[in-house]
């Protein structure tokens, strides 16, 4: 289902006021196509699921270059 459309498990954009990186402390990107919060500094995409950031280092994805 289009995260639109399901607005029960939309990510509020807010978040990213008080979401740091907890890896380096840095502000994160919200990535609203692939549903993750980036790093640019870590180089890690965390995943957003139901809503809701997973903000652990082991659960995200690294990024290339």
């Amino acid at each position: 289902m289009d995260a639109d459309q399901n607005d029960t498990h939309a990510f509020d954009p807010k978040l990213l006021e008080i979401l740091v990186c907890p890896l380096t402390k840095t502000n994160l990107d919200y990535d609203r196509d692939a549903q993750e919060l980036i790093s640019k500094a870590a180089k890690l995409a965390y995943p957003i699921r139901n809503g809701i950031p997973i903000m652990l280092p082991d659960e995200a994805r690294e990024l290339e270059g």
